[in-house]
């Protein structure tokens, strides 16, 4: 018997709402209900704490409160620190994209004068036996407005007697606009903390004569932070010549009056410095050349500089030609440090550098003063890190060198790496100092 299909409409479950009333008694509320105002409700109670917890924090601000009155005195509290900040108001597109590999630069450009990084322990003892080293008779400092005034003199004086000779006009002058412009940017740079520096600025390394342009700005008055930014700028746009003029003439009379003036380096200068090893061969013709070659680089000076070629990854050429001419100078006790900095990084020296180093030692066979620690640190480390790539004869010449200069520690330390090291090949050997 087949299957009898219901019709549409039959059942309880499609009968007429009155019938289903009447069925079930009640209307059943639907499931899902909307509550007004229970967000609200929830909203309230989380602004509000209970008196446990207010009763904590009413405790704890009585307590602090009673330590800033018993540091500052009662009823006062310490006053907050005024800072100046000089930045432009408006966010353009061109705004100037900060260094990304130092992210507490920007807080640290806050810092009012006397934040300077931390303090270097100089022993007087090291300190005096350096003195003795130094040129007695040191020639003068140029600074970068010396430089300035005597190129504009010379070139005045040229051109204006060609010039006479030719149509009798005189040399035209810089245009007065140009002047009043860049007298604004040394007012700028003279409190800048943070933030853009002037477009005017920004296009000096472009110029012909940015050399006279920047002796117009008064680099001696800039502030420290606008000198890290001058350097990244000139740094990255000027080529290794130009670059080297600015290190050793804005740069480095800077740092070197800091260090004199306060006993430490700003942290700013010390970032410029760091900065200005994206081009090492200017650094090095620029700044640490000159410095030895002054003959009155301070153990401080000495310490904060050599500390920047510990922390930093300098190609080996650079390093190698810079050891040479270290090595070549004459002697004070500036260059000892720096020689031991650089030849702790462990360089896979040419054997022209490594002769001239050893050179370099076996030259004082012939001193009779005596030589400072920081020097038999020096001789203690070429040791320890090039002892099998000297040759026998170096070896037995600088165990002559011994004799002559001891330290009571180090030269006995010198002396175990000598002996206990193979040597390289004789016939590649190029003796040293033994004619």
């Amino acid at each position: 018997m087949p299957k009898q299909r219901s019709s549409r409409g039959a059942g309880p479950r499609h009968a007429a709402l009155a019938d289903q009333i009447l069925q079930e008694g009640s209307v059943r509320p639907p499931t899902r209900v909307k509550r007004r105002g229970q967000g609200a409700e929830k909203a309230q109670d989380d602004d509000y704490v209970d008196e446990k917890l207010s009763r904590k924090i009413l405790e704890q601000a009585r307590i602090q409160q009673e330590e800033l009155e018993a540091e500052h005195g009662a009823g006062t509290l310490p006053p907050r620190e005024r800072m100046t900040v000089l930045e432009y108001k408006s966010k353009g597109n061109d705004s100037d994209s900060e260094d990304e590999e130092w992210p507490s630069l920007e807080k640290a450009a806050r810092v009012e004068k006397g934040g300077y990084s931390e303090d270097v322990e100089v022993n007087p003892e090291d300190e005096a036996a350096i003195e003795m080293f130094m040129n007695k008779n040191p020639p003068l400092r140029r600074t970068l407005a010396d430089i300035i005034m005597e190129k504009i003199t010379e070139k005045q004086t040229e051109v204006e007697s060609a010039m006479s000779e030719v149509s009798g006009r005189p040399m035209a002058q810089l245009d007065p606009r140009v002047l009043e412009v860049y007298k604004g940017v040394k007012e700028v740079l003279s409190t800048y903390r943070s933030g853009k520096l002037p477009k005017a600025f920004k296009i000096v390394p472009a110029l012909a004569n940015w050399e006279q342009i920047l002796y117009i700005t008064e680099p001696e008055s800039w502030t420290a932070a606008a000198m890290y930014q001058a350097t990244r700028i000139f740094s990255s746009n000027l080529t290794e010549r130009m670059a080297q003029r600015f290190y050793n003439l804005v740069l480095l009379p800077r740092v070197r009056d800091d260090i004199a003036e306060y006993k430490r380096l700003n942290f700013h200068l010390y970032m410029a410095l760091k900065k200005a090893l994206f081009k090492p061969g200017a650094w090095f013709k620029g700044i640490l050349i000159p410095l030895c070659e002054s003959g009155t680089c301070t153990l401080r000076e000495a310490v904060i500089i050599g500390s920047i070629l510990t922390k930093c990854s300098i190609p080996v050429l650079h390093s190698s030609a810079a050891m040479l001419k270290i090595a070549e100078l004459t002697y004070n006790g500036a260059n000892s440090i720096f020689l031991r900095l650089l030849i702790d990084k462990k360089y896979a020296l040419p054997f022209r550098v490594l002769d001239a180093l050893v050179f370099h030692f076996l030259a004082f066979r012939s001193d009779r003063r005596e030589l400072p620690v920081l020097w038999h640190q020096s001789f203690l480390v070429l040791c320890q890190r090039y002892k099998e790539d000297m040759s026998s004869e170096q070896k037995e010449a600088l165990l002559e060198l011994l004799r002559i200069h001891s330290h009571p520690q180090i030269s006995n330390e010198i002396r175990r790496e000598l002996v206990n090291s193979k040597s390289r090949d004789v016939e590649s050997a190029t003796p040293v100092g033994m004619d």
